[in-house]
């Protein structure tokens, strides 16, 4: 049968638009940015739904959703696949990728000026000269002081491209003129390892904020500085540490494995399995290991744990962590937005997905931290709720548990002491900050001359100081505070803030620790074993 002419345009146009879609469905994973052209409001809902037909884990009736808003959709999903304005992907980013460009100040907004905390040591600012207690009024000859500015304009106009120049007008305590500082900007880290220290002659301690693409490089450079103090065995502080990216917490948990023992495996909608090894690289395969975990720890923090725990490595040591096992994967919707989507599970080497239920809908699931919280599980391993039905056993017969986090090895209760309503809402609103700010401007000469091992000593806050941060409270909130209950632990508090501003990253958590429970049952641990 011979084709007509006037249809053979037709037919070729059916038959590159049935390649086109093939082609997208046999390889969309690499190619679902080519699938989209257009920034319409209509294209970034359709590429939305496309990417949870091909992508998204779970199966999903995509049709009764159509027709909702992007969050709406996606509430629809599970708790962790998120959506993420254009306003927002340059912080979120900065935020994982592990630094920003910038000039390299901790700034506190002090009578309406930007007043320099401390310069991040080697930063641009550190290198030109600015101190804390600086305030800088005016950047590239413009105003950037006064009640109309908000902290984010302040930011904006100090931050620039990299290698660019800024000229900084700094006034400063005791210099009658303002002081004139040309900063080139760079990039600036954004710490994810807050301290690394020795807990002990052997005992190392590292402690990690989240799992940002610089952490590896951080943990490894920190690591390098224990061994060189005679680090034998390591503590890795891992509490209220919300995750990250999966790839590092698999370089940091091979830094204890032996080659070819399995990290985690992880399998997506289509069932397909992919497993992570750990490698011939761990420099840290002999020695101890200790995991402090508590209910905030999730994610890539519940990756390291679970390797360890399920490989018979290390001991695990606190409360149930949070109990996330799902893995996300940032996808652009074409207008400067994306969608963090679910696109597979993780399991520990023993086969369990630590991932609680998000069956009953996103309240019930982050309720569940309340109910653990009224059950007594924070104080009472007896209170943590298993499931037979989801018990697993490592190669050396130890139990461990599915469904619901990481349970530990040692529990160790919360210290109501340090971990109470008041001081967490203290440190939420920065009160304890402000209020040592401005003790230090008193008189900053006075600790000119502490050591920072001096200060973390020896140094004690007074009576006299504890009494001026509770007329300073009285007075920001018209309420009517005592720390009569708390007397010590506001000492301590405000100590590790000093340190902090006084001598930067890590002297506020060697401050923090000296009356730590947890880290005390890992020392304890350790000098036993």
């Amino acid at each position: 049968m011979k084709i007509q002419k006037k249809y053979l345009p037709l037919l070729l146009g059916i038959g590159i638009a049935a390649g086109i879609f093939i082609g997208g469905k046999l390889n969309f994973s690499d190619n679902s940015d080519r699938l989209f052209s257009s920034n319409s409001k209509k294209d970034k809902l359709n590429r939305l739904i496309d990417f949870i037909d091909y992508e998204y884990v779970d199966d999903v009736n995509t049709d009764s959703i159509v027709d909702v808003t992007v969050n709406g959709i996606l509430e629809n999903l599970d708790p962790h696949s998120v959506y993420i304005p254009k306003e927002d992907m340059q912080r979120v980013s900065e935020n994982m990728k592990g630094d920003f460009v910038g000039i390299g100040i901790s700034f506190y907004t002090y009578k309406d000026t930007i007043t320099v905390i401390r310069s991040i040591e080697g930063s641009p600012s550190d290198k030109a000269g600015i101190k804390g207690g600086d305030r800088i009024i005016t950047a590239n000859g413009d105003s950037i002081f006064g009640k109309d500015l908000s902290n984010s304009e302040i930011v904006n106009k100090l931050k620039g491209p990299i290698n660019s120049k800024v000229e900084l007008g700094v006034v400063r305590k005791g210099e009658p003129k303002v002081l004139k500082f040309n900063v080139k900007r760079d990039n600036i880290p954004i710490q994810s390892v807050d301290a690394a220290y020795m807990l002990t002659e052997t005992l190392g301690y590292i402690k990690i904020n989240r799992f940002a693409e610089s952490t590896y490089k951080e943990f490894s450079k920190e690591l390098k500085k224990l061994k060189k103090q005679g680090v034998q065995d390591l503590a890795i502080d891992l509490r209220g540490n919300p995750g990250g990216f999966l790839g590092i917490a698999e370089q940091i948990v091979d830094e204890f494995l032996e080659d070819d023992k399995l990290i985690l495996f992880t399998k997506n909608k289509r069932g397909n399995i992919e497993k992570s090894y750990a490698t011939k690289k761990g420099d840290f395969e002999n020695a101890k290991v200790y995991v402090m975990i508590d209910e905030n720890s999730a994610s890539a923090s519940e990756i390291v744990a679970g390797a360890l725990q399920d490989n018979d490595k290390g001991t695990i040591v606190g409360r149930r962590s949070y109990g996330k096992g799902l893995v996300q994967r940032e996808m652009e919707l074409g207008d400067g937005s994306a969608v963090r989507l679910t696109v597979s599970r993780y399991y520990t080497p023993t086969g369990r997905s630590i991932q609680r239920s998000y069956e009953n809908g996103n309240k019930d699931y982050y309720d569940d931290y309340f109910e653990r919280l009224n059950r007594g599980e924070f104080l009472d391993p007896e209170k943590i709720e298993v499931a037979d039905s989801l018990k697993f056993t490592t190669p050396k017969g130890k139990v461990v548990y599915g469904g619901g986090g990481i349970i530990p090895d040692i529990f160790v209760p919360l210290d109501l002491s340090m971990q109470n309503e008041t001081l967490t809402f203290l440190r939420r609103r920065g009160f304890i900050s402000n209020f040592v700010f401005e003790e230090l401007e008193k008189d900053r000469s006075f600790y000119k001359n502490i050591s920072r091992d001096e200060f973390i000593e020896f140094y004690n806050v007074s009576d006299d100081m504890v009494m001026a941060f509770q007329d300073y409270l009285n007075a920001k909130t018209k309420a009517n505070i005592t720390f009569v209950a708390y007397n010590e632990e506001v000492k301590q508090y405000i100590k590790a803030t000093l340190a902090s501003q006084l001598f930067g990253n890590g002297a506020f958590e060697e401050v923090i620790n000296q009356n730590d429970i947890m880290i005390d049952e890992v020392i304890k641990l350790d000098q036993e074993n």
